[in-house]
């Protein structure tokens, strides 16, 4: 029976009056309820979206999503304003890079004179440095080991760290600011830039009597005037076959006490000015030969390099989409299914030649693939004992180019990567990118022994993939027999 009050109306809906029915106060709590968890979705939707993106914009002017006087949101506002990039610099990118550093904060930076991987481990230490000296890293451009000023084009072109490795990832795995030359000085800038820097080189090894040469100041505009450090950073004194120095022998220097105590008269740069080390842009010539204990620690477990700063050293999300697609056609895998596991292997010959004794055949140095092969069984052997898995797919990456060779490898089943148009699509620095996120997915990994390709790799394989590695001996007849 149909109610004459006309509160219960159904059929008045004047706005005077469906508020005060029961459906009407059902609708209104609809109504604000959808609206309320609209807002929650879209405020945790922005967080996320911007926090995995630009961690600094997690800093807002207003909170959009409630109350930010909580002790948690305070410390997540302090700790996304340290990693905003922004915040370690004045502001853009300045034509002369001292334009752009802020007073209450200092730097420290490097570069690269070596192949990519040498050039990775480089940075790797130069962060790493930065975390003990308390200095804001400016990380260099990777620069290709044939550049040559003459030679420049796209071909050729540098290559920013961040490019290839997620900073903003790295940034939050290392709870510390990071920087590129790129957010610090213009990269069209026409302003040269004077600055003293250390001199290491010249003091852990004994042929070249010089600082390290490198493109890289070249590339960012800076005309060095560098200062011999102490011998006394030597990690093995007067030992011509040893080149390392130590993190905190460099260290010392970035403090006055130690500093002081060791400056000498610099060397003019090519203006011919002569400038002590920059206290405020903390310089080094190389650091890809720094330790903290022994020479190579790289590939050893407590290497603190690693395990502070390169295992979080992250790839770019486009980089493994595109290295995805390569595995798939590799692996014959359509692109909506997950891809198998595999195992990854490394073969290092080319360059590697120079190495072998004079008496000693290219065959008889390098490991024959029944060595690899043998390998590959020990860990497709340690999977199947330690994580229950059968691993059968092997791709094989190697700067070998004989037909036979490969031919071989086909007789094995194992699979190449096809980098037939790679160079044509993505330019010429991505064959070796992608062959290197190949190589840090395996399930498992075999690689070859003092390659700095293979080291990071097997490092990346353990930290990512809790997968076992190999490496495989060369070097003389049966190197490898065990």
């Amino acid at each position: 029976m149909m109610s004459t009050d006309p509160r219960y109306n159904n059929d008045d809906w004047s706005p005077s009056r469906r508020g005060n029915s029961p459906q009407g106060l059902n609708r209104r709590r609809l109504f604000w309820t959808a609206r309320l968890a609209l807002a929650a979705v879209a405020c945790m939707g922005l967080f996320a979206m911007w926090n995995s993106e630009f961690p600094s914009r997690m800093i807002l002017q207003k909170n959009w999503c409630g109350d930010a006087n909580s002790e948690l949101y305070s410390q997540q506002q302090l700790a996304a304003q340290k990693l905003n990039p922004l915040a370690s610099v004045v502001g853009s990118p300045t034509e002369s890079f001292r334009d752009n550093l802020r007073l209450d904060t200092k730097y420290i930076t490097s570069w690269g004179s070596g192949g990519w991987s040498n050039d990775v481990i480089s940075i790797m230490n130069l962060i790493y440095l930065g975390l003990i000296t308390e200095r804001v890293p400016v990380l260099p451009v990777f620069l290709p080991s044939h550049f040559m000023l003459n030679n420049y084009g796209d071909d050729h072109s540098p290559l920013p760290f961040g490019d290839v490795f997620d900073l903003p990832w790295l940034r939050r795995a290392i709870n510390e600011p990071l920087l590129e030359w790129r957010d610090v000085k213009a990269s069209n800038s026409t302003v040269t830039d004077d600055i003293g820097c250390w001199n290491v080189w010249e003091s852990i090894q004994y042929h070249d009597k010089a600082p390290r040469q490198s493109f890289g100041p070249w590339f960012s505009k800076l005309d060095i005037s560098y200062t011999k450090t102490p011998d006394w950073v030597k990690l093995k004194q007067n030992f011509e076959h040893d080149r390392y120095s130590t993190f905190w022998a460099l260290a010392s220097l970035a403090f006055p006490f130690r500093r002081n105590q060791s400056l000498v008269p610099p060397l003019p740069n090519k203006r011919n000015v002569s400038l002590p080390p920059d206290e405020h842009m903390l310089c080094y010539d190389f650091l890809y030969y720094v330790a903290a204990d022994q020479s190579d620690e790289i590939e050893l477990d407590y290497s603190p390099a690693w395990r502070f700063v390169g295992q979080h050293m992250q790839w770019t999300p486009r980089l493994e989409r595109l290295t995805d697609d390569y595995i798939r056609r590799t692996l014959n895998v359509r692109w909506d299914e997950p891809i198998p596991p595999f195992i990854s292997v490394h073969v290092r010959h080319n360059d590697f030649k120079e190495w072998c004794e004079p008496d000693v055949t290219l065959e008889e140095c390098f490991a024959p693939l029944s060595v690899i092969e043998r390998r590959v069984r020990e860990v497709q052997d340690e999977l199947r004992e330690r994580k229950g898995i059968e691993v059968e797919h092997v791709i094989v990456t190697s700067d070998e180019k004989n037909h036979t060779w490969w031919a071989d490898v086909d007789e094995l089943r194992w699979l190449g990567v096809d980098h037939s148009r790679t160079k044509e699509l993505y330019g010429r620095w991505y064959p070796i990118l992608i062959d290197a996120v190949i190589q840090s997915k395996g399930s498992a990994f075999v690689g070859t022994a003092r390659s700095t390709v293979s080291i990071l790799a097997s490092r990346r394989v353990q930290s990512w993939q809790d997968g076992p590695v190999r490496m495989v001996q060369w070097g003389k007849l049966g190197a490898d027999d065990h």
